[in-house]
């Protein structure tokens, strides 16, 4: 029997469920292909989505017409804006969610989807438009999308066991791996890791300390009105010198350091093993005791990731305060699996020289649920716009963080697990959720991928922001009636000004300034009044931070030349004046930009400027 599709999604994760989503959604008869139905959604790791960096992608996924925004707002029991008291540049919303209801939020969302089909298999082979799935049912498409997580010959490890799989009780893709050396791609092995889990019921909670969210819940997505959810405490203890002498005392029985695994951990998530070896002189580390969900028995323990043997697990558990009598319901391990490097693809997430195949989420070498669906959503967008025979969608690093990671993964490869950060975009202050709907959301609308309620609310949120950034240029004279009122917001005039200006004062209450200006200046306390929390922090920064903001729009605009000016995939890099070595590197990578050139690892500015004077004359040539 076979099947016949437009696109082919292989995987139910994070990133397969927004591909397979925004296929659907754009017209294109889709499948998704998962090993367990039940499992699409499951969050394998923390029950918690967003954070530094990740919470703008999370943003970002909803201007894009994407679900993980949805879903965090139907599941989430804590919302936090991390580093509040910092810039908007590096703020970052985060929500602690309940695994039950988040799972089934994303498969509800994906049921409505009228052009998607469920698929439940396992896939034995692939080629570049078909697959065979392990009970000899094969499927034909124009486009496939492989999203195949953690369970590319996956080996989960604790202490000296080791099984085949991919997730605690779930198989492994044993034979994918095959396939996509086939397809001429280069595999590697990565390691990711989870700590134990905790019966709830055996903490004493007065030893610990309480960790609450915001008192404001602040929804990711644009269609949440408010968060239904109830919401619920965390809490935070800390390991102890007892702990890590323990931990000391059995390296040798820990995988990564009996040489059982050989694969790379992700650096800015290491294990509590990794910690207590490469932090030594630290003679405590933080450890956040996160619910499951409202109703769920177990406690997530955030910092303590390890494969150590069940009883030294146990040992380090009872050594926190607070858990001394604890008992652990799943002990925490360790999973080792096939990766992609991801400079064997261009910036649409496809593989190079391998028409319709694209790859997205961990199988590229990325860590976390937000990275995974960035890439789900572009790969999947630009799977909808191969089949549409249509221009690509790449996003540019001064328009969103997941151009950003796109670029570095596919410019500079990655050889451990790649986390986002705000410190990896040069033009961070660009990509503020403040803004994120204005540079993405015309991207969405233009592939039709845009629903009609998003779009509306979209406009309409646009427009608010823009009257009170217009409000906030009002001019201020310092008169004694504008002192008058002034002086009820604690603010005095000696020159004239703006209120944008004034708004760059440190200290100023924009409440009170609000309140204060009621009666003097109706129209900016007005639109002020009509915004979100969200958005009047959005607007208050873009009119306190306008010089530095407009600075790095005009450092974009100088690298936007070379970003487009498009170096045909066809070049030959036998140039005069390029070295042996710049000239592999261009041939391997293929850039498609001078721009993503001049970013490729020893690649000279001299090297790019000879490219550049050869990529003109051949227009001039042409014309």
């Amino acid at each position: 029997m076979q099947l016949d599709f437009d696109v082919i999604v292989i995987g139910g994760g994070h990133a397969g469920a927004e591909a397979a989503r925004v296929c659907a959604r754009g017209g294109a008869k889709t499948a998704m292909i998962t090993m367990v139905r039940d499992a699409i959604g499951r969050m394998s790791c923390n029950p918690a989505i967003g954070g530094l960096a990740k919470g703008n992608l999370v943003k970002e996924v909803d201007a894009l017409g994407g679900l993980m925004g949805e879903a965090t707002d139907r599941a989430g029991i804590q919302f936090k804006v991390l580093n509040r008291s910092k810039g908007p540049a590096v703020q970052g919303p985060r929500a602690q969610c309940d695994r039950d209801l988040y799972a089934n939020a994303v498969q509800d969302i994906l049921q409505a989807e009228e052009n998607l089909t469920v698929i439940e298999g396992s896939v034995a082979k692939f080629s570049q438009t078909s697959v065979v799935l392990t009970d000899g049912t094969q499927l034909a498409a124009r486009a496939i999308v492989i999203t195949t997580g953690t369970f590319l010959r996956a080996l989960m490890h604790s202490g000296e066991v080791k099984t085949v799989g991919g997730r605690f009780g779930e198989p492994s893709a044993e034979t994918l791996s095959d396939s996509l050396r086939a397809a001429g791609l280069t595999l590697g092995r990565l390691k990711t890791g989870t700590p134990p889990r905790v019966l709830k019921s055996t903490v004493d909670f007065s030893k610990v300390e309480e960790a609450p969210g915001d008192a404001r819940p602040r929804p990711f997505s644009i269609l949440t009105d408010r968060i239904e959810q109830p919401q619920i405490l965390c809490w935070l203890t800390y390991t102890s010198a007892f702990a890590h002498e323990l931990i000391r005392a059995n390296l040798h029985r820990a995988p990564m350091y009996s040489g059982q695994i050989q694969a790379t951990g992700p650096r800015y998530c290491p294990s509590i093993e990794d910690k207590v070896v490469r932090f030594a002189e630290k003679e405590r580390h933080q450890v956040f005791i996160e619910p499951e969900g409202l109703v769920h028995p177990w406690l997530y323990l955030n910092g303590i990731s390890t494969s150590l043997p069940p009883d030294v697990q146990d040992g380090v558990v009872r050594s926190l305060a607070g858990f001394e009598n604890a008992t652990i319901a799943r002990y925490g391990y360790a999973v080792e699996y096939d990766f992609v490097n991801p400079e064997q693809l261009d910036p649409t997430l496809q593989v190079r020289g391998v028409d319709g195949l694209f790859l997205a989420g961990q199988i590229n070498g990325t860590s976390g649920y937000e990275e995974a669906a960035a890439q789900g959503l572009i790969a999947g967008m630009n799977a909808l716009q191969f089949v549409r025979g249509e221009a690509p969608v790449i996003l540019r690093r001064d328009q969103a963080y997941a151009g950003v990671m796109v670029d570095d993964l596919v410019t500079l490869g990655t050889i451990e697990p790649y986390r986002m950060f705000t410190s990896r975009a040069e033009h961070r202050l660009l990509l503020g959720c403040d803004s994120v709907y204005e540079r993405l959301a015309p991207v969405a609308e233009r592939l039709g991928v845009l629903d009609d309620e998003r779009k509306l609310r979209i406009e309409a949120r646009i427009a608010r922001m823009e009257r009170a950034e217009a409000a906030g240029e009002t001019d201020l004279r310092p008169d004694r009636e504008t002192n008058a009122w002034l002086r009820e917001a604690d603010l005095e005039l000696s020159a004239q000004t703006t209120i944008a200006k004034l708004m760059q004062r440190p200290n100023l209450d924009v409440d009170r300034l609000i309140d204060a200006a009621k009666e003097a200046l109706p129209e900016f306390a007005a639109s002020f009044r009509a915004l979100s929390e969200e958005e009047r922090e959005g607007v208050v920064s873009r009119l306190r931070y306008s010089g530095y903001i407009e600075r790095q729009q005009r450092e974009a605009e100088k690298m936007a030349h070379d970003e487009d000016l498009r170096i045909p995939a066809s070049l030959s890099y036998e140039m005069p004046g390029l070295s042996r070595e710049v000239v592999e590197k261009l041939s391997f990578v293929r850039p498609v930009s001078l721009g993503q050139a001049s970013r490729i690892p020893g690649v000279t500015p001299a090297a790019i400027s000879i490219v550049r004077m050869h990529l003109r004359r051949g227009r001039t040539s042409a014309a």
